[in-house]
Parts: structure tokens; C-alpha cells; sequence
């Protein structure tokens, strides 16, 4: 899944995949990332699609606050990281109120990148945040019920949808993970034609429709809900 080393063409991009740091800034606050291609593949690098859906979360000002919040292959994290930064809110002279007023956040990944995924995800979360963010093992489609159904606000995923092999088990892992007023964003590059494919898949058991487009990048931000719902954030 998350594993599978993928090529993307060379020069600038391919060296900034192959670096092994990444330096961000969201919800005000510096973000540093190690990176090792060579040890995990795609797992281990972070991708244009995580990128701007933290970006497209942090513009539109999308509440996260006390929401409970599920991140499908995280890899480095900084998806899960920002979401946790952005989902907190902290009352002047109050931090005892972290833990009822932060989202909650389950950063999700195969077992062989967990421990590159949390040795992240604890460097760049202060010290009162990383209670709320756990870093799980989820292999999609396996072992879904360590994972209570429907009980997330949101599912999240940042280019997870590029293995044909896989679609069928990530679609029955989002509907666990689902109740109607769920919300799933997918981040992600339109490739190949098997990507669309996936998406046909997608809008044959969720509503579906493009929030965000960011042509710089060539990057697509799909929401889905079950049925027919369109909730505003």
C-alpha cells in the first residue's frame, strides 16, 4: 500500500523527494520532517497532495476543534501534525482545557512505517498536544474493528488513491469509518486512468463532488459523504 516505492520524474521534484529533511509552515508554527525514501518508498516523503489539503484546511478556516479526526497513510505526518495544530484552541491562561476543547486525531499507517510516522509526529507537536494525537497501524481493509464504525467527524487522505489493488479496500475501510455526517477529503493528483476509476468507485457509494483545485500543483480536493448529504464544514 503506502509502501510501494513510485517514481515521479526527475530534477527538482525528484531531489526534494529524496532529501532526507522537508520544512513547512502551518498554524503558525515551523514544521520539520525527516524524510528516507531509500528505507520506505512513498511512505516516507511528503507529497504535493498533503501539502495543499493542510493549506486548503488552514484557508478556509475549517473547524476542528473538539472533532474527532482520522488520517488514512499519513507517512511523515504532517497532515495529522497540522490537523492537530490547527484543531486546537487555547483560551487565555487555560491549557486544563487542552483536552475538551482539541480535536482528536488518529494518524493511520502500515505497521512497517509507524515508527518513522510517530518519531514526527512527537517532534513537532508540543508537549500538551501529543495525547491528542494517536499514530495507529491501519491496514485497509484488515482488522477494521480496532476501529469503532463511524466514529470520526472526518477521514482525511493525502495521494492514497494510486494502487488499483487497493481500491476495493480502502472504499470498504472509508464506509466503516462513516456515519452520513462524516466528512472524507481526498487529496490527489489525477494520474492515470485508473485514478478516475477509483473515483467512479467513490461516487458509486458516497455523494461526491470537488472542493478545491490547485492548479499549481495539478492537485484535486474531492469531498464525499455517504448518501446524498452536502453539509457545510
Amino acid at each position: 500500500m503506502a509502501l510501494v516505492p513510485y517514481e515521479e520524474g526527475g530534477g527538482w521534484a525528484a531531489r526534494q523527494l529524496h532529501s532526507p529533511s522537508a520544512t513547512f509552515h502551518f498554524a503558525s508554527r515551523t514544521i520539520h520532517l525527516q524524510q528516507d525514501w531509500r528505507r520506505l518508498g512513498v511512505a516516507a516523503v511528503v507529497w504535493d497532495a498533503a501539502v495543499v489539503l493542510c493549506a486548503y484546511l488552514e484557508m478556509e478556516g475549517i473547524d476542528l476543534r473538539d472533532r474527532s479526526v482520522i488520517e488514512l497513510g499519513a507517512g511523515t505526518g504532517l497532515l495529522g501534525i497540522v490537523v492537530t495544530l490547527l484543531g486546537t484552541k487555547e483560551p487565555a491562561g487555560a491549557r486544563a482545557l487542552y483536552s475538551t476543547c482539541c480535536a482528536r486525531v488518529t494518524i493511520t499507517d502500515r505497521a512497517a512505517a509507524l515508527e518513522f510516522l510517530e518519531s514526527n509526529v512527537q517532534a513537532n507537536l508540543p508537549p500538551e498536544l501529543r495525547p491528542r494525537a494517536v499514530v495507529k497501524e491501519l491496514t485497509w481493509g484488515k482488522d477494521l474493528d480496532n476501529f469503532p464504525p463511524g466514529a470520526f467527524d472526518f477521514v482525511l487522505g493525502a495521494d492514497i488513491v494510486y494502487l488499483e489493488e487497493t481500491f476495493v479496500e480502502l472504499l470498504q475501510t472509508l464506509e466503516h469509518l462513516c456515519l452520513e455526517q462524516t466528512v472524507i477529503l481526498l487529496s490527489c493528483r489525477i494520474r492515470y486512468e485508473r485514478d478516475l476509476k477509483f473515483l467512479k468507485m467513490l461516487r458509486d457509494r458516497f455523494s461526491v463532488c470537488e472542493v478545491h483545485y490547485d492548479s499549481s500543483k495539478d492537485v484535486h480536493i474531492y469531498k464525499a459523504q455517504r448518501g446524498s448529504r452536502k453539509d457545510d464544514f
